[in-house]
């Protein structure tokens, strides 16, 4: 595994040399998506991209845990979280990558 992560300015600079877009223009339009994105989701909407995944935001109810070093029972409150489930062709595609 290289250890590369792919970053906001990786994005814009694609968008630049791809589309033909300035790279302020470019840097824009990534901002831009990237703000629909998490505001659909931060009003609870499901984000579907096609040969991408979807993204779900959940809520999960409280419980109680433990901690595992002193088995002492621990309230865990409340709270939505955001789960990520890849289409089958973004799975396939990884496991591809796999294979090299």
């Amino acid at each position: 595994m290289s250890g590369k992560t792919l970053t906001r300015m990786d994005l814009s600079e694609a968008v630049f040399r791809e589309v033909g877009l300035s790279r302020n223009e470019s840097a824009q339009l990534v901002e831009s998506v990237l703000a629909h994105l998490s505001d659909a989701l931060a009003s609870g909407e499901s984000v579907k991209i096609s040969s991408f995944g979807t993204f779900n935001v959940r809520d999960k109810a409280a419980r109680v845990g433990r901690n595992p070093k002193t088995g002492e029972e621990v309230p865990i409150h409340p709270r939505r979280v955001l789960t990520f489930r890849p289409s089958h062709l973004m799975k396939e595609r990884v496991a591809q990558g796999n294979k090299r």
